[in-house]
């Protein structure tokens, strides 16, 4: 059996994290990508710790993902707890508040902060401007952003929860990301690590049985 029929028929679950500052939106954002609810009112409160979700996608290209994400606090004090989750996760949504500076130049030590426990050739990034809708407020340009992404070799996009922007295009690219690699053989599943896990193993096709000659005569 072919890696490409394994991979196509197996049902994976890939556990990804979302990594920012508090306030930026992370949570809104994943509200809406799974409940399809903004809930503005009131606003999301602050994450304390790591919150959990899932949710299953059908890839275009044929695999059925479970997908468990992963939100964590941005506040300094549950550091400790959010880094307990970076080896075990194959994908990151890195995400600023293009109307807050700080929390765009923070981005960077998120992002190191991964790397130097994973690896960052064994995660799928993607940087995320969130509040796009807030144009007047705006203090990070798209092409700045754009700009750190390329450095990194990452995809960029900006969102916004409030008006549903990019939420699902934002989510779905980095798992078509994630999938890519592991078709490409970037990233090998392996059973001690929880950033991707087979869940269902493809079964080998069954070859057609021949009938035995009867050894009587056909005439």
């Amino acid at each position: 059996m072919t890696r490409e029929y394994q991979l196509a028929s197996s049902q994976h679950q890939f556990r990804i994290l979302l990594l920012g500052d508090a306030d930026v939106g992370k949570t809104s954002l994943l509200q809406r990508y799974i409940e399809g609810d903004f809930g503005a009112d009131p606003p999301p409160s602050s994450t304390v710790g790591v919150e959990f979700y899932s949710r299953m996608l059908q890839l275009a290209s044929g695999p059925r993902i479970k997908l468990q994400f992963w939100d964590t606090a941005g506040d300094e004090r549950y550091r400790s707890i959010t880094r307990s989750f970076y080896r075990n996760t194959v994908g990151v949504l890195l995400v600023f508040d293009v109307t807050n500076r700080k929390s765009f130049n923070h981005v960077e030590d998120w992002y190191q902060e991964v790397a130097s426990v994973q690896g960052s050739d064994k995660v799928v990034f993607l940087l995320v401007g969130h509040k796009c809708d807030l144009q007047q407020a705006r203090q990070v340009s798209t092409q700045e952003a754009e700009t750190l992404a390329a450095v990194w070799g990452m995809s960029f996009l900006e969102t916004s929860a409030k008006t549903n922007s990019n939420v699902t295009l934002a989510f779905e690219t980095l798992v078509h990301e994630i999938q890519q690699s592991l078709q490409r053989g970037e990233i090998k599943v392996d059973g001690s690590w929880g950033g991707v896990r087979v869940i269902h193993r493809a079964q080998p096709p069954l070859n057609p049985r021949r009938k035995k000659p009867s050894g009587q005569c056909q005439c």
